[in-house]
């Protein structure tokens, strides 16, 4: 998860419904295309309460592998709360001749919805064969600019009334547009702007990028999308896979990382932000510990994007496929069996209600994790412990608490509570701590706050690493090595796919606002035998995207040594859920690490 290559995740969204022969059926609807003005179409005044929208996060995905199963699995996602719906027929699929639309099978899903209390959220993808310049559906260039708009246009005139919110594309900068270049998004967004809005004012043309690429989405505003988009979205699934280790300072600053992104190109720093894909996975077959540990994640990620100012969360995806016939990231197993995390969403979305607002955060213990909203019920405190500690916590007066079963039990006042790294939820909260969330509601994040004055933050790698604005992230890629009282990690390079060979790192966002360029990065490092010839370079992430820098031997000797890299391009957002990595993919064997230190650098 933590290599160059995304893995599973270029997966998520392969192909939404690519094969349009797969689902046309002999009666076909074919409208003959034309311009769609404000004239051709009858736009109903909308109330104060636009019935295509609301203030719901809870959303879901689907992929294309099991998206045809959506009449069975709405109303499931219905039942657990689920208010929005991120699906959509391709391009080629709805018009798979120049001049004809086909519908059916688009007037089918929006009917669905509507018959399930879910809005959706449509995607404008991908090419159609006859408008792409290879025949294809992922390739550019696109042989005319009108045809895209001729699209748009034509999506946007049927489904005014259903449907707000459009993406333009999906996943852009990952897999799914060979060529493509910032410019050219920035082409589509606002060419399907204009068009979307020419027909329906109201319409809301969002941005997506694959993982938390904060850079591409800066060059595509750079590019010509300034001033043609009302949303953007995100999908941080590596952000997500690093809650198993802490990661989640790192999670709730995205937000405000994408807000400086946006206050930087002279854009609206309250333009509404959403996660339109994030996910993890959970074997096939029922498995305590996994499905636990999914329905950890899921928690958690909607309740950090909620407390951190996201919109909407997406989890995806609803039923799920087994990409490598051992797990899929489905809130619903294929043979339509509930998971715990199904379960868990059901709880959290029943407990804060269809539209809960984030009150504030409280730093429970000093160390954990502690988040206040308001929803049907009142008052809702949601709280967990840091990975791989335990807080014992009171309360002045008397609560009530629920697990992510829906398990319910009262806790008396003062008498202590053992919070874990699962989330819990805490029901008639006291008034002070009511009182000190609301005073924290505008306050930064405590955790990870002390770094944001710091020169230098830096990691000692051991048995239990020493972290101070530093942490190693898979620190599995390495084993600790112990003599005496001292003890340091080794690279290790028997780890499959060459994961060994890497040792990956993720500096504190407090630490490196968005626009640090200029760093210092220092590994203390040594050979594992003076005659086992070894070395590094520096693998991180810049202006570029994720780019390599100079290749070090170690000395030949059993001393501890420090190899320098200065860059001056830094761009350390964490798309891929990593700032840098020290790479021995050119080492002939393991070397030993005891420090790794960043420091801010003079330009």
């Amino acid at each position: 998860m933590y290599s160059l290559s995304r893995k599973i995740i270029a997966c998520s969204f392969n192909c939404f419904v690519s094969i349009a022969s797969i689902f046309l059926v002999a009666s076909i609807l074919l409208v003959p295309l034309k311009a769609a003005t404000a004239q051709d179409i009858s736009i109903s005044q909308r109330s104060s309460i636009d019935p295509r929208d609301d203030s719901s996060p809870w959303g879901a995905g689907s992929g294309a592998e099991w998206f045809s199963e959506y009449p069975r699995f709405n109303p499931l996602l219905k039942a657990a709360g689920i208010r929005w719906l991120r699906g959509f027929y391709e391009w080629q699929t709805i018009q798979p001749k120049q001049g004809l639309f086909n519908w059916t099978l688009t007037d089918r899903l929006v009917a669905n919805a509507k018959a399930n209390d879910i809005h959706l959220s449509y995607a404008f993808a991908y090419l159609a064969p006859w408008a792409s310049a290879d025949g294809g559906t992922r390739k550019f260039p696109i042989k005319n600019m009108q045809f895209w708009r001729d699209y748009v246009s034509g999506l946007v005139s049927r489904y005014s009334e259903d449907i707000k919110y459009w993406e333009v594309w999906n996943e852009f900068n990952g897999s799914f547009a060979e060529n493509g270049t910032p410019k050219i998004y920035a082409d589509l967004v606002r060419e399907a702007s204009i068009s979307a809005k020419k027909i329906d004012p109201t319409a809301k043309i969002g941005m997506s990028v694959a993982s938390f690429d904060v850079n591409f989405l800066d060059a595509v505003i750079k590019a010509g999308a300034a001033n043609h988009f009302d949303f953007i979205c995100v999908h941080p699934y590596e952000k997500l896979n690093a809650l198993d280790d802490n990661g989640e300072g790192d999670f709730l600053t995205m937000a405000s990382t994408l807000r400086e992104m946006l206050a930087k190109n002279s854009q609206s720093v309250e333009t509404p932000l959403w996660i339109t894909e994030i996910g993890a996975q959970a074997p096939i077959k029922p498995d305590s510990t996994a499905d636990t540990k999914q329905a950890v994640l899921l928690t958690k990620a909607y309740l950090l994007a909620i407390a951190s100012g996201f919109q909407r969360v997406f989890w995806f995806e609803a039923r799920g496929p087994a990409y490598n016939e051992q797990g899929d990231f489905g809130l619903i197993r294929a043979d339509f069996t509930a998971r715990s995390s199904y379960r868990a969403l059901k709880v959290m979305s029943d407990i804060l209600g269809p539209e809960p607002t984030n009150v504030g955060w409280i730093n429970l213990g000093n160390v954990g994790y502690g988040f206040l909203f308001s929803g049907s019920r009142g008052y809702v405190l949601a709280a967990w412990a840091p990975t791989r500690q335990d807080i014992r916590v009171t309360f002045d007066s008397d609560v009530q608490i629920l697990d992510l079963v829906g398990n319910k039990g009262q806790l008396s006042t003062g008498r202590e509570f053992r919070l874990t790294n699962v989330p819990q939820f805490i029901v008639d909260v006291p008034s002070k701590l009511v009182e000190q969330a609301k005073a924290n509601r505008q306050r930064p994040f405590p955790w990870g706050k002390e770094h944001s004055q710091a020169q230098v933050v830096s990691a000692t790698l051991k048995v239990d690493n020493i972290e101070r604005g530093l942490r190693q992230i898979n620190p599995e890629t390495t084993v600790p090595v112990t003599i005496g009282d001292q003890s340091w990690r080794r690279a290790d390079f028997s780890k499959p796919g060459a994961e060994g060979h890497y040792v990956y790192f993720s500096v504190a966002p407090q630490f490196i606002p968005f626009g640090t360029t200029d760093l210092e990065i220092v590994a203390v490092v040594r050979r594992a035998a003076a005659d086992k010839v070894s070395g590094m370079s520096l693998d991180y992430e810049s202006q570029r995207g994720y780019v390599g820098a100079s290749y070090f031997g170690i000395p030949a000797d059993d001393e501890w040594h420090e190899l320098k890299w200065k860059i001056s391009d830094a761009d350390f957002v964490g798309k891929w859920g990593w700032n840098f990595r020290l790479s021995g993919i050119a080492s002939p064997n393991e070397f030993l690490i005891r420090e790794v230190r960043v420091k801010k650098s003079a330009p």
